[in-house]
């Protein structure tokens, strides 16, 4: 498997092809429905929040709470499908990707080719195992929404199978 380091660059992405298995190291956001949506009202005016997204992937995780000893609970991903309908706005202010599970809308594959950016889905019903592979875990904004709250992930070891690839190829 092919270890890939994020925040992700062009030369790593030209490389991945659909179907292909790896393994992430890094920071990786964290952000689910309506943490989306707070996202996009805000970069209209918040200007940092554009360095933030930058080169980044977003994991569609929901994190249950932490037990004792750890930095966070089970972690899986959620449905993908949900997010649709905010990713051109993301790829267009400097996301190179989204993690989560299941199919998405074919038409968003125009803009992963468009981009350069690429759709991983990681082990949905293993949780407690891809918890493991995360070394921290920060809340970076709208602590509100607690669980959906915009965060920062550090992960190591991380799995992810490639269903989109930037050149629109998919395992779907």
């Amino acid at each position: 498997m092919n270890e890939i380091k994020i925040p992700i660059e062009e030369k790593i992405l030209n490389t991945l092809k659909a179907g292909t298995h790896i393994n992430l190291k890094g920071e990786i956001l964290v952000a689910r429905d309506q943490a989306h949506k707070k996202i996009i009202e805000s970069l209209k005016t918040h200007k940092a929040l554009k360095e933030i997204l930058k080169n980044q992937l977003i994991f569609y995780m929901g994190p249950s709470p932490a037990p004792p000893s750890k930095k966070i609970g089970s972690a899986g991903p959620t449905t993908s499908s949900r997010m649709d309908k905010f990713v051109l706005p993301l790829l267009e202010n400097g996301i190179k990707g989204f993690i989560g599970k299941g199919k998405r809308d074919p038409s968003l594959i125009k803009y992963f080719q468009q981009y350069k950016a690429i759709y991983l889905i990681t082990y949905g019903g293993l949780a407690a195992l891809l918890s493991n592979k995360i070394t921290d875990y920060t809340i970076i904004d709208y602590p509100e929404l607690g669980t959906e709250a915009l965060a920062k992930i550090y992960v190591k070891n991380f799995p992810a199978i490639v269903a989109i690839d930037i050149f629109g190829n998919s395992i779907y």
